[in-house]
């Protein structure tokens, strides 16, 4: 059965039910959603575009993106009304689309979105991102302002919703905040005036487990040991350094034990034996 959320103000209404091979799905306009199962476990948000048939005669081939992962369903609704928030916000916003031929770093655009004065979105073949005008950019903060003018859709467009938020939706502000914390804790930082807390930014983590970690012993390489059964064989570097010139050693890491953490697995020298026998390694097994 296919249910409709009420919905509030102008909000568009989501529409969420079953697909033909039992997956949870919504359609919001012409988006449409899915609750993918992964292979390991768990799900993830799968997207598709303008599908036309009924709810019930979709299928897991008609979606293609990825949006993350989803705990359950009921973040997976939660994640579909985020959105429904979004597209009202956007249309009480006065962007309007318009061709463009204007020349990008990222090629010359297909075609340009202005959000406001002076603060244009291009498409481009290969890539999108914002330019603004001498005068918008001036606003944009020391530590992530851009000399040219031009901010990119993967980090960079985060300085232009920071520096101009009354053009951006809520959404887009949080997502804008969340990539500066994780890709530019310095301009968070200074930004905000405030020192991040370890958890709050991946790039401010890794930078301490490095700086921690500079003189341990951390893989870069693993295999399963097929000489000593139970054990996997790992090469590591001081610092977990993947330059061509530094020192690898190999060491034997419980198989049970050996459970990488976000930035590298690091080697207990007084647990983990050191280990020059026969390798796993095709790589290993011609050297001295």
């Amino acid at each position: 059965m296919n249910l409709t959320v009420p919905p509030c103000a102008s909000l568009p209404a989501p529409e969420f039910g079953q697909s033909s091979d039992g997956l949870t799905v919504a359609r919001l306009g012409d988006a449409a959603f899915a609750m993918i199962p992964k292979r390991h476990g768990g799900f993830f948000l799968g997207s598709g575009w303008r599908l036309s048939k009924p709810l019930a005669d979709w299928t897991r081939s008609d979606f293609y993106g990825h949006g993350g992962d989803v705990a359950d369903e009921t973040a997976f609704r939660a994640l579909v009304q985020e959105q429904a928030e979004q597209q009202a916000e956007v249309a009480t916003l006065a962007r309007r689309e318009t061709r463009s031929s204007a020349s990008t770093p990222w090629g010359p655009s297909q075609g340009a979105t202005h959000y406001g004065e002076g603060v244009v979105f291009h498409t481009t073949s290969g890539h999108v991102g914002f330019h603004l005008s001498p005068e918008r950019n001036a606003k944009v903060h020391l530590h992530s302002c851009s000399l040219a003018g031009f901010y990119e859709e993967d980090a960079a467009w985060a300085a232009v919703a920071t520096a101009w938020p009354e053009i951006f939706t809520t959404l887009e502000r949080k997502q804008a905040e969340k990539t500066l914390r994780h890709s530019r804790p310095d301009a968070w930082e200074a930004i905000h005036g405030r020192a991040l807390l370890p958890g709050e930014s991946r790039t401010r983590d890794a930078e301490c487990f490095a700086q921690d970690h500079a003189k341990d012993w951390v893989v870069i390489s693993a295999i399963y040991s097929d000489p000593h059964p139970g054990f996997t064989e790992v090469v590591a570097t001081l610092g977990g350094q993947c330059d061509p010139s530094a020192q690898e050693r190999r060491f034997l890491v419980p198989s049970k034990e050996y459970k990488v953490g976000p930035f590298g697995f690091v080697i207990d020298e007084s647990r983990h034996a050191a280990y020059d026998g026969p390798s796993s390694f095709i790589g290993w097994r011609d050297r001295g």
